[in-house]
């Protein structure tokens, strides 16, 4: 505490009779200050904050970066935007899986719409909100439709055809390949469509065998998805969730060394980690459908 701010607080416990004094002292302070002149900070004796100097390397380090990532996002199609059973049917649908799609990010498939009347896009993604998905874009959508999308703060989610008649319109720099994608590779064989991992598939990493198996030959992290139209063969442990015949085959099956997942589904039918039998967790397992129930049995 400086000389001033003592006597300042000592001043102001004296008698009326000391004003004068006071002022005195006051009157003199200011005229001392005056004379000086402005410090070097323009402060007149003010205390200032000085700004703190950030050193060469962290601005650097503060500077933002753009990275490309993969992320697995759920896609809705819609036949009738204006048909009001579908919100409780949505409802009804993430009800019975509670917490596992919270807050996930959503597409909307517009593909079905092309002839359907103009609709509030902007309304679709509130009320789409309130069932706990975020919509983050569209795909498949007309130009007056993606317009509406853009307009309702939504992106652009555009096929591959689009995305190579994109240079036509402007030069674009070509994407960096993901270098996850290095470890898939199809299994040797004549028309075979298997697919094979062999690294560790990452939290946020979706993979899809399409019209075949999926072959995993390391572990599944907390928040990965694998999708296959055949089997799926994880020789590690399954954690996140693991969808094995997406496209409709009831005889598909998921199979792994230790079962850790989320959720487990074959042929849309599903459960969840909090339906898994307590005594089968961590251990070998089988997952199949036997008369539309999801059933899972000790592998071996």
């Amino acid at each position: 505490m400086g000389r001033w701010a003592v006597l300042r607080r000592h001043l102001r416990r004296l008698p009326d009779s000391c004003k004068q004094v006071r002022s005195e002292l006051w009157r003199r302070r200011a005229e001392r200050l005056r004379s000086r002149g402005p410090d070097r900070d323009g402060s007149n004796g003010q205390m200032v904050s000085a700004p703190r100097a950030i050193p060469a390397g962290r601005r650097e380090r503060l500077a933002p970066e753009l990275l490309r990532s993969t992320f697995p996002m759920l896609v809705l199609r819609m036949q009738d935007p204006k048909d009001q059973s579908f919100y409780s049917q949505l409802a009804d649908a993430l009800a019975a899986i509670p917490g596992i799609y919270r807050y996930a990010p959503l597409v909307i498939d517009l593909g079905d719409l092309a002839e359907a009347p103009p609709f509030n896009l902007a309304e679709l993604g509130r009320r789409l909100r309130q069932h706990w998905v975020v919509p983050i874009g569209v795909q498949n959508g007309t130009e007056e439709q993606n317009r509406a999308a853009v307009n309702a703060g939504m992106s652009l989610l555009l096929d591959e055809g689009a995305a190579a008649a994109a240079p036509q319109q402007g030069v674009a720099a070509p994407a960096a390949p993901d270098p996850d994608e290095d470890d898939e590779e199809p299994v040797a064989g004549t028309g075979s469509r298997t697919k094979l991992i062999t690294r560790p598939v990452r939290s946020g990493r979706q993979v899809y065998a399409q019209q075949g198996d999926l072959v995993v030959l390391a572990s599944i992290s907390p928040g990965a998805e694998l999708l296959a139209d055949g089997h799926i063969h994880v020789y590690g442990a399954l954690r996140g969730r693991a969808l094995a015949g997406v496209s409709g085959d009831t005889t598909a099956r998921i199979f792994c060394h230790s079962l850790e997942a989320e959720l487990i589904s074959v042929a849309g039918y599903y459960r969840i980690r909090d339906d898994m039998p307590e005594d089968l967790i961590g251990q070998p397992a089988q997952i199949f459908l036997d008369h539309e129930r999801v059933r899972i049995e000790p592998l071996g």
